[in-house]
């Protein structure tokens, strides 16, 4: 070992500038040979720094920097003899950084005597064998001794070597060995540098005797030397895409890679193209592709394939090459325009058609499909002054589409001559090409038109409240094709108010009813009514009335009837006002206000605004309910003295406070609430009573003839036909009139000395020979003759008798109304039975003839059943449900078998 001097290394701190943080351009410090772990070698000091944003950093990874400048070893660091060095840099956030080499200078304390003074002694060397290269991929025989390692220990003692670290006891393991008594460093088989570019390995001299270490550990760096062994290779997609005719655009990068030493040659790369030189070129060294002919067109080829080559060595023969191949896809511009398939169009419409499509127009673009160059985009830039054409694009089919929106007029323009320019969506490029147009011809044929108004709206101005029959105007239609008003009628189709009529032969238009316009059926002053004009062909056409309505002064200012003042404690209180006038301007606002005489010393009222007035008190008045009147007119002085109803209350948040009341009972309504419990107890007792009491059981003799109950008959033959000469000498004696024909329309009449009498539908009685007919039959056959049946003009007016008396006196005014009685039934009878006749489909009156019956005795509540029964008053039959089952022998005797 070699004797070193150690010399004191003090901080220098070296000042550059005032203005920015700077640290001394370089430190010495002196350190052990061994640094161990977190061992404090020095701090630093910087100077003008911002202490909050400034940054401390290490070059080397084995230390690093606290925050307060002191520099600290990460891990176990050995120095040797010719010391090391590492940089720290500092930089805040005022400036640029500033850096400073730190020089590691490895040395031991100097001993002293007794007598302090230092003691010289001899060091020897540190062992240190300069590091070690091995060529890659070597072919030598194996193993081969690439170092031998000494230690100057071997002079004193009798050492052997050892090592370890990667290549030896570490991954990858058995590369290297070391001859333990000479100290030969083989290695044992071919080494990649691309994989394992360098190996540290540490090397002891142990003492033989005693196993421990004479000299101290020696790291040996073992580097691996670049064989040109790899070619270049591609990375990422040689996918490109470029603007069809363009020229010096730049297409893509070429990106390539070399695993090979990045310090030499090796990996520099030279990019050459193969094919395609015509249209593209490529920069040698950063591998960008460009396009050199504007001639690159999509429609012709639309993908162009090139080969490229990457060699190393900057491309010298002998350097290692890849080639590839890349596609260049072009993207389309509007190039092209859309062309017609044809030079010129035609149509054909008739006319007064609308929203018809009438054209398909075909075009061709050679521009990319489904692409704003080649969506078409038609417009009409001829022929279309009046709107009613339209074009589209069919999205499909990318074909213009023709409509008619508005229909057409032949007697107008039979032909309609139209330009029609192909587009798209996209503006052209690269062409000196332009848009196409053709020319569309459109035929309107004439077809049979109604009346048409003209013109189709017209508008009057009229004054409100104008007489009934006041002639507004005329309103006439023509004939599109003969151009006259000759065979045409008008009427109103729309009138919401009849306020207008409308002449049918000359369409003059006359008042009706009376014009209002503050009407709710007058918008905006306007009032709309449409009239329809129809010729002999019966064809229709409509036009538009706009009654523009004059307003007049026939509304004066009005007054809410009720006003609601706020009791004030410090003032007189006050109420605004706000006057409501129908009419408009000049006869409306601004009003004037003017109080009664009667309440001028109690009340003012004054304008507030044009349409506001106020309502002051003059002197204070008590709470409760006052009359006040006040004259308010318009702006034309049309008015009147108006009353109102002002409360004075007192007020919370505007509203009147209700007072308290109190209600309390008094003896009356105290027995008000008992009284209805009293009677129910009532009741209860009755009910009681009731249910304990026995009553005896009376049989009910259903024998007799007592009104209600089933007669027994025995006669099953038909009745007695009536006579109808009869009917025009009445005798005194009547013999019964047809039974059960006609529902509550015959009556059998009796006199004195018959025995049996019988009405229809109510009581009698018999044996004594007077009849009692009830007021219910009477009604019944004086309804029966009079109301329902006017319309065979037979109307009684007289009463039927209802008793003796009434015979005896008026017996010939009875057998006159049921004469009159009997023709109105037959009439109805004779109707029915011609309904049935001509109607034979309907069947509802297909069981609704005579039917002959046998004689059931005296009269039933039900009446009799006919033909006329659907002509009665009451019709309910519910009591069909309770009747006594006797009833059914009736019933299946007057089944029609």
């Amino acid at each position: 070992m070699t004797k070193v001097l150690f010399y004191p290394v003090y901080l220098l701190l070296i000042l550059s500038s005032v203005e920015s943080c700077s640290v001394p351009d370089s430190l010495y410090v002196l350190s052990p040979q061994t640094i161990p772990a977190g061992y404090h070698l020095t701090k630093v000091e910087a100077v003008g720094c911002d202490p909050e944003t400034l940054h401390l950093t290490v070059e080397d990874p084995s230390f690093t920097v606290q925050s307060n400048g002191v520099v600290v070893a990460l891990s176990p660091v050995s120095v040797a003899t010719s010391g090391r060095t590492f940089s720290v840099r500092a930089q805040d956030g005022s400036g640029p950084a500033s850096e400073m080499e730190v020089h590691l200078v490895c040395g031991t304390k100097r001993e002293t005597n007794e007598k302090g003074q230092a003691i010289l002694k001899r060091t020897k060397r540190r062992w240190s064998p300069p590091p070690i290269n091995i060529l890659e991929n070597d072919v030598g025989i194996f193993p081969k001794v690439v170092e031998r390692i000494v230690s100057n220990s071997e002079l004193k003692y009798d050492v052997y070597y050892t090592i370890e670290g990667p290549g030896v006891n570490q991954y990858p393991f058995n590369i290297f060995s070391l001859d333990k008594e000479t100290g030969d460093l083989k290695v044992h088989q071919p080494l990649d540098r691309e994989q394992f570019p360098k190996f540290i390995l540490i090397i002891n001299a142990l003492d033989k005797i005693t196993n421990q270490p004479k000299d101290l550990p020696l790291d040996l760096t073992v580097s691996v030397d670049d064989k040109n062994d790899n070619k270049p290779e591609f990375s990422g997609p040689l996918i490109f895409s470029v603007l069809e005719q363009t020229t010096n655009l730049v297409v893509g990068k070429v990106e390539a890679t070399d695993k090979d030493d990045p310090e030499t040659d090796h990996v520099k790369i030279k990019y050459t193209l193969k094919d395609g030189l015509e249209y593209f070129a490529i920069n040698p060294d950063t591998g960008v592709i460009t396009t050199v002919s504007n001639k690159l067109d999509r429609e012709t080829k639309d993908t162009h394939m090139v080969t490229i080559e990457i060699r190393d060595l900057k491309g010298a023969p002998n350097g290692l090459f890849n080639t590839a191949t890349a596609t260049i896809n072009l993207v389309d511009i509007n190039d092209n325009p859309p062309t017609f398939s044809q030079t010129s169009f035609k149509a054909t419409i008739p006319e007064n058609k609308g929203e018809t499509l009438i054209l398909r127009i075909p075009v061709d673009d050679k521009d990319l499909k489904n692409t704003d160059n080649w969506i078409s985009k038609f417009v009409i830039t001829k022929g279309n002054e009046t709107g009613n054409f339209r074009i589209e694009t069919d999205p499909k089919t990318n074909e213009g589409l023709l409509y008619v929106t508005k229909p057409l007029d032949y007697e107008k323009n039979s032909k309609v001559n139209l330009e029609i320019s192909a587009q798209n969506k996209a503006k052209l490029n690269g062409t000196t090409a332009g848009w196409l147009s053709v020319p569309v011809e459109v035929d309107v044929t004439d077809i049979d038109e109604g009346p048409e108004f003209l013109p189709a709206s017209v508008t009057y101005t009229v004054k409100e409240n104008l007489p009934n029959g006041t002639v507004i105007g005329t309103y006439k239609a023509v004939d599109p094709e003969s151009r006259n008003s000759n065979g045409i009628t008008y009427r109103k189709q729309t009138d919401p108010g009849s306020w207008v009529a409308v002449d049918q032969t000359t369409g003059e238009l006359t008042v009706t009813n009376t014009i209002d316009r503050e009407s709710p059926l007058v918008k905006d002053g306007m009032y709309i009514i449409t009239v329809r004009a129809m010729d002999t062909s019966f064809k229709t056409g409509t036009g538009t009335v706009t009654l523009v309505i004059l307003d007049e002064n026939d509304n004066m200012p009005s007054i809410p009837a009720r006003l609601m003042m706020c009791e004030e404690s410090d003032k007189l209180s006050s109420k605004y006002i706000f006057p409501q006038d129908n009419d408009s301007s000049p006869y409306s606002a601004p009003f004037s206000f003017a109080i009664s005489e009667e309440y001028v010393d109690t009340w003012s009222i004054r304008p507030v605004n044009g349409t506001t007035g106020l309502l002051e008190q003059k002197k204070k008045l008590p709470t409760g309910i006052y009359d006040v009147s006040f004259f308010v007119r318009d702006q034309q002085g049309n008015g009147k003295m108006q009353t109102t109803e002002v409360r004075i209350c007192q007020c919370v948040n505007e509203k009147c406070i209700a007072k308290d009341r109190s209600v309390s009972l008094g003896p009356m309504g105290i027995l008000a609430l008992l009284l209805p419990l009293f009677l129910l107890l009532l009741l209860g007792l009755l009910l009681f009573f009731i249910c304990t009491t026995k009553r005896e059981k009376i049989p009910l003799d259903d024998t007799g003839y007592s009104t209600g109950i089933l007669l027994p008959s025995n006669t099953e033959a038909p009745g007695d036909e009536v006579n109808a000469k009869h009917m025009f000498n009445p005798d005194y004696g009547f013999e019964q009139g047809v039974k059960g024909s006609i529902k509550g329309s015959t009556m059998n009449m009796g006199f004195l000395g018959q025995k049996s009498t019988s009405t229809m539908g109510g009581h009698s009685v018999h044996d004594n020979g007077f009849q009692q007919s009830s007021a219910f039959n009477t009604l019944n056959m004086q309804n029966r003759s009079s109301s329902q049946f006017e319309q065979y003009s037979l109307h009684n007016g007289s009463r039927v008798f209802g008793n003796a008396a009434e015979y005896g006196s008026g017996l010939y005014a009875g057998d006159l109304a049921s004469y009159q009685t009997w023709r109105t039934h037959g009439l109805c009878l004779n109707e029915n039975l011609n309904n049935l006749q001509r109607s034979e489909e309907d069947p509802r009156d297909g069981d609704d003839i005579l039917h002959r019956y046998g004689d059931e005795g005296f009269g039933s509540p039900a009446g009799s059943i006919g033909c006329c029964s659907n002509h009665v008053i009451d019709e309910n039959l519910d009591f069909l449900n309770t009747i006594h089952p006797k009833f059914k022998t009736l019933a299946e005797v007057c089944t029609k078998r």
